[in-house]
């Protein structure tokens, strides 16, 4: 359920301010996971510093995310604490209409009030968590292999022995798919 009064703490008036460089320190908090119904994460705490550069044609927010949410392991389904750590750079240019060009790339117009950054935060969050949420108690060593996706190697063959496979390849006298020669004649012509 959103609260109005939390969901307020992430505004930054920016029609009033000047040109120049801003700092604003946002709580990251159970309340400010509230804000987001159906979210991955609903626990945690730390701060998000903000730094606001404001010009005449654009501004750029500096958020350095520091603490640590609370996650479910994919494996136990114990809860755990995960740190995060993180720098992320929103640009919010100026133009006709109000619009999400990118992830990172707002536009806004003249005369928008304020912009609200829970969401940015959020959603920067979020995609730094990792993949597989493993329990510091329940990680192996292997579990840090880029190549290993929990569930093993597996080999397709189509012979029945595969040792046979093995010698056609070692020979280079492999019978090629009649289909394959036909298509290779038409590409060819």
């Amino acid at each position: 359920m959103r609260s109005k009064k939390t969901l307020e703490l992430y505004d930054i008036d920016v029609f009033r301010l000047s040109n120049g460089e801003h700092l604003y320190e946002m709580p990251i908090n159970d309340e400010f996971f509230s804000l987001f119904e159906w979210g991955l994460i609903e626990k945690g705490s730390g701060t998000a510093n903000i730094l606001l550069r404001k010009s005449e044609t654009m501004m750029t927010v500096d958020a350095d995310v520091n603490g640590e949410v609370e996650l479910v392991c994919d494996r136990s389904l114990e809860t755990f604490s995960h740190p995060v750590s993180l720098h992320e750079v929103l640009y919010i240019k100026y133009g006709e209409t109000e619009e999400a060009l990118e992830d990172d790339l707002l536009v806004i117009t003249r005369n928008t009030q304020k912009i609200n950054l829970a969401q940015f935060l959020y959603e920067i969050i979020g995609a730094s968590l990792p993949m597989k949420k493993i329990h510091p108690d329940h990680r192996r060593d292997d579990d840090d292999d880029p190549e290993d996706d929990g569930e093993g190697t597996l080999v397709y063959s189509s012979d029945a022995d595969p040792s046979a496979a093995d010698e056609e390849e070692e020979s280079g006298d492999a019978a090629t798919d009649p289909r394959w020669d036909i298509l290779k004649n038409l590409r060819d012509n």
